[in-house]
């Protein structure tokens, strides 16, 4: 899911669309690319701290995992 929003008049008018496709079809990802280059700009929605917590994870930022049955009051 993309959002974008436009201030491309002077007058700061935004509007919000949001979009639902198939990212592997090169022709949505021109025409995605096409909008962006016309004066659009891409608004990602923000992440919620579980989604960050697995992305550290995922990119390996996050070595170890405590839960309260492993945990040792913070020794390592």
């Amino acid at each position: 899911m993309i959002i974008f929003a436009s201030s491309y008049c002077k007058q700061k008018i935004m509007a919000t669309i949001t979009l639902k496709y198939d990212a592997r079809s090169p022709l949505v990802k021109k025409t995605l690319d096409y909008i962006l280059s016309v004066g659009f700009s891409e608004v990602k929605p923000p992440k919620t701290g579980l989604q960050e917590a697995f992305d550290d994870i995922e990119n390996g930022r996050v070595t170890r995992i405590y839960t309260p049955k492993n945990w040792k009051g913070g020794k390592s």
